[in-house]
């Protein structure tokens, strides 16, 4: 198998000089674009959102309803040892749910249609592409932040680009070197500003630069993150031709340091397999529920409306799930390819993802009740995020002792029916692979070779995630203090 990205260092081809990219670009005359789709997805009318949602319902419960079929015999021999109602409890964790996810997300992968993004065909009502601010939030990046503004100024988006480093208090030379990179600037349409602020937070010092923001479209993207030559145009794009309700379009963002060591290389594989499915199918349904701050459009108005980013640990779930409970939709472009530095280590991937895990509680709190209210499409991907703490718990405290046992002979919880869960999981697994593969192809990119990771990640991913999934759960339930 193959995974994505290029090592550290490497450079993203088309960037290899500043100067490699037009100054400026007349009207909308650039290359078409169209976020990659299925076979069959391409088979259908555009037109049919509600039958394709419901049938991947149908295909999801249809497949649940099997496995719980095939799990009764199971079922009734754990409970002997564990009753009934904790035997259904741990099995629906382990079995059951999971199968519905996968089912769930695989057939609204194959039914995928997204729109194109072809200019001539989307973009005809704009003669010029607007104005975009860029915000980059940055904190002690002297060694990040160079090569950062490199790749966003030599980004090939047509229309003119405002870079505003919001720095939160930092004690190293990234003033000094931002302050360098915009009195060197030679390009009329691009544009590099400083706003030193007192250390607050990323929170805070985004909505102070938020205020300073006059563009009607903006983007965020970490002072550690590289974007593709495309990435802004596609991004944007998919925002121009989307309806005014869509408030926020997320970036795809995948791993940079892959090649560090088995950690990275298996978060290669989450980013590409995992991150992207779940927002692919989101987006499907108007409601990507993680506009992440790593690399996200937005209508600045709409941002500005529900108060910019919350002082939360995650503050840029908390803020796109504030943006859908005022009314607005949010969607995914898959060609818009960013690349960031993921955690080198255990303790630092550990702190990542038990604090994302604290951000969708936080999110639920604030405004999960309100989504649901709605009745839209979103509401099961809110129901599904609330099932979440479930399953976690069922893969910490079953499923990790169970293979254990089954290691010595006892299959009372992992057990050979436990594989009917693995078929669909491999066929979403290649489908997304063969997806993000058309997508790197779109955007001019290489997929290169990471075996060690793919199967590090269809062994591990799981059982170290739930775990680390599961202290954020208790962390935020018990306002415990914040970790970066």
């Amino acid at each position: 198998m193959a995974g994505i990205g290029r090592p550290v260092g490497d450079r993203i081809p088309g960037l290899e000089s500043l100067n490699a990219v037009p100054s400026k670009a007349a009207g909308i005359e650039t290359p078409s674009a169209q976020s990659p789709t299925t076979f069959l997805g391409r088979k259908l009318p555009y037109l049919v959102l509600d039958f394709r949602f419901w049938l991947s319902v149908i295909v999801g419960l249809a497949w649940a309803g099997f496995s719980v079929w095939l799990a009764l015999p199971w079922i009734e021999d754990l409970a002997v040892s564990i009753t009934l109602p904790v035997s259904i409890f741990v099995i629906g964790g382990i079995a059951i749910l999971p199968g519905y996810l996968n089912a769930f997300l695989f057939a609204s992968l194959l039914l995928d249609r997204p729109r194109s993004l072809d200019p001539e065909l989307d973009l005809a009502g704009h003669r010029d592409w607007p104005d975009v601010t860029l915000l980059i939030a940055a904190f002690n990046e002297e060694k990040n932040i160079a090569e950062t503004l490199e790749y966003a100024i030599a980004s090939d988006y047509p229309g003119r680009l405002v870079i505003a480093v919001a720095d939160d208090g930092s004690t190293d030379a990234t003033v000094q070197i931002v302050s360098a990179v915009r009195d060197s600037l030679d390009r009329e349409d691009r544009e590099v500003t400083i706003h030193p602020y007192p250390h607050s937070g990323k929170a805070l010092t985004l909505n102070r630069a938020l205020a300073r923001v006059d563009t009607g479209i903006m983007a965020t993207i970490d002072a550690d993150t590289l974007p593709s030559p495309q990435a802004l145009r596609r991004a944007v794009g998919r925002l121009l031709v989307a309806t005014d309700e869509t408030a926020a379009v997320a970036g795809a963002v995948m791993a940079r340091n892959s090649r560090t060591n088995w950690l990275t290389r298996l978060q290669e594989w989450d980013y590409q397999l995992g991150i992207a499915a779940i927002k692919r199918s989101q987006a499907i349904w108007q409601s990507t529920l993680v506009a992440q701050g790593s690399f996200s459009v937005y209508r600045t108005a709409r941002v500005k409306e529900v108060g910019g980013w919350p002082d939360s640990i995650g503050e840029d779930i908390v803020m796109t799930w504030a943006l859908m409970a005022a009314g607005y939709s949010t969607s995914f472009e898959a060609t818009a390819l960013a690349f960031t530095t993921v955690p080198e280590h255990f303790r630092q991937l550990a702190r990542q993802r038990s604090r994302w895990a604290r951000g969708m509680i936080e999110s639920l709190r604030a405004y999960g009740l309100r989504i649901v209210k709605r009745r839209e499409k979103s509401t099961h991907g809110i129901l599904i995020d609330c099932l979440f703490p479930w399953m976690d718990f069922c893969y910490t405290f079953a499923f990790l002792p169970g293979v254990i046992l089954a290691l010595t002979g006892n299959f009372a919880i992992v057990g050979p029916i436990t594989l009917a869960v693995i078929p669909i999981n491999l066929m979403l697994s290649l489908l997304m692979f063969r997806m993000q593969r058309r997508s790197f192809d779109e955007a001019g990119l290489t997929v290169r070779k990471n075996p060690i990771g793919f199967i590090s990640y269809l062994i591990a991913y799981q059982p170290m995630m739930s775990p680390l999934a599961l202290v954020g759960y208790v962390e935020e339930t018990f306002r415990m203090p914040r970790r970066w």
